[in-house]
């Protein structure tokens, strides 16, 4: 299966949530990689806490395997190679859990039919190899994007499931965004369209995934004021009319991640040992990863309503 993330600005935890929801896939028992496609930015190295791919591979990224100057892309053993004790620490029964990042100062470059070729030969046999493929996207209506969609229209792949995350801050200006990427002039699907996917059948394979959203029942709450809490449920009911209007309401959401002030302040992988052990996670954030590692492969969260 390939999952696509993506996300019409920076900012969303779309990264930090993507590798979280690989990783509990992993710990599930599921083989699975990680494409860093965020061209002009690969630092998903440095979640995974692969300090010798933080900013991307200084050869044989994607970028570099994409446009023909490598004959392989570099592939990363993150259970091997994280500097981080407890990734190396690999469970028994876990599955494979690989990185392919991008180049070192590498950036956006346009898209052309052999790099289209390219790009679905590779994503072929990493799907005969891996149970979820997920190809994180840059940010925007962007060339990673555009290639994206131009090689999931190739007949090629016509068998392969192919899901779409959009990722989104559960803000009136992320919301707005959000939607104007999906289905906003030259979005998902205006370009998908134009390509030759289907309208209808790529909407059916899009789902939005909301971030950083604060739990108006949470204990952590408990100091505000009455009418802060007042005013936090009023704006979330608007929030909730907003995303309805603009089609991302509950019949188009995959799930929600809370606001976790861990990774507020440093984007990591959350273990069980960082809730249960350490105590400096919650609980919460990881049953949300969690549900979406499992929602992301379930057919019946993908069913048309």
């Amino acid at each position: 299966m390939l999952v696509f993330a993506a996300s019409d600005k920076g900012g969303t935890g779309r990264s930090v949530t993507g590798c979280n929801i690989l990783y509990r896939c992993a710990l599930a028992g599921r083989d699975v990689c990680y494409l860093d496609f965020d061209f002009g930015s690969p630092t998903v190295g440095t979640i995974f806490q692969v300090d010798s791919v933080g900013r991307g591979t200084p050869s044989g990224g994607l970028h570099s395997y994409l446009t023909g100057s490598a004959a392989s892309p570099h592939r990363v053993d993150v259970w091997t190679e994280s500097e981080r004790p407890g990734l190396r620490t690999r469970p028994a029964g876990t599955g494979q859990l690989v990185l392919f990042p991008g180049d070192e100062g590498g950036g956006e470059f346009p898209i052309g039919a052999e790099t289209v070729q390219q790009c679905a030969n590779l994503l072929l046999r990493l799907e005969e190899e891996f149970d979820v493929c997920l190809v994180d996207l840059s940010a925007g209506r962007s060339y990673a994007t555009q290639l994206a969609l131009a090689v999931t229209a190739q007949s090629a792949l016509a068998a392969v499931p192919a899901r779409w995350l959009v990722f989104h801050r559960w803000t009136r200006q992320h919301i707005l965004a959000a939607a104007g990427l999906v289905h906003g002039r030259r979005g998902i699907a205006d370009t998908g369209a134009a390509l030759g996917h289907d309208r209808a059948a790529l909407l059916d394979a899009i789902r939005y995934v909301r971030t950083a959203v604060v739990d108006l029942d949470s204990a952590e709450l408990a100091g505000l004021r009455p009418g802060q809490i007042a005013w936090l449920r009023d704006c979330n009911q608007d929030l909730q009319e907003l995303a309805s209007r603009h089609r991302m309401g509950r019949t188009t959401l995959l799930g929600s991640a809370p606001l976790e002030p861990l990774l507020q302040w440093r984007e990591q992988i959350i273990s069980d040992n960082d809730v249960w052990g350490r105590g400096i996670a919650n609980q919460a954030t990881v049953e949300a990863f969690d549900w979406l590692a499992r929602a992301v492969t379930d057919d019946e969260a993908w069913e048309s309503l």
